[in-house]
């Protein structure tokens, strides 16, 4: 049994929301495939959003290589529990590197929500915190509530620390938001928002 079995859940569109409504308007934010990317796009396209589709498991090590190589920017990952545990040793390299404009967010709904709901890992027991903290992410934080939001937000505006936040999420599937699947066109206006050459 999951540690987290008996806490409360949110509703994940909402807390994706209010999460994207209350950091800085320059953050980069990358989405990884399925529901985070569908949340993301529900709270407002942006230019500094970076949809991944595809490419399970990248989410971390993409958002990982921007906040290296954009510093002066706070960069967060939107990801699933699923897409996570795909790439799960990505850890170990934002542990080693520890930019601090970095947060990685897991919405954690202890399913695999893309391919049929089957039971993911942190629902039979592995601990997302316990594993960022082994990674050497200090900087970990389990939300339960709403109103952890503006705590969260107020860490990627500091820019101060890696951070890690494992969101208790439901198993509820609200309408599908789906972004724009022109790869290049997603690239191209990513890069322009980075004020960098588009081909």
């Amino acid at each position: 049994m999951s540690s987290t079995d008996t806490q409360p859940r949110l509703e994940r569109r909402r807390f994706v929301a209010d999460l994207i409504g209350r950091v800085p308007e320059d953050t980069l934010v990358v989405s990884g495939l399925g529901s985070p990317s569908y949340d993301l796009y529900a709270a407002g396209d942006r230019p500094g959003n970076f949809y991944l589709w595809g490419a399970m498991g990248a989410a971390v090590p993409v958002a990982l290589g921007l906040a290296l190589a954009q510093p002066d920017r706070p960069v967060v990952a939107l990801t699933g529990d699923g897409e996570h545990l795909m790439g799960i040793g990505a850890l170990g390299t934002a542990g080693a590197k520890q930019p601090p404009n970095l947060t990685l967010v897991v919405l954690d709904n202890a399913h695999f929500g893309e391919t049929g709901m089957q039971a993911s890992h942190t629902g039979l027991g592995t601990d997302l915190i316990a594993v960022a903290q082994g990674f050497g992410i200090h900087d970990a934080l389990r939300i339960t509530a709403l109103d952890q939001v503006d705590d969260l937000a107020g860490r990627v505006k500091a820019r101060s620390a890696t951070t890690y936040a494992q969101v208790l999420i439901t198993t509820s599937e609200p309408p599908r938001a789906l972004p724009p699947r022109d790869g290049v066109a997603n690239k191209n206006s990513f890069r322009a928002s980075l004020g960098l050459s588009t081909f």
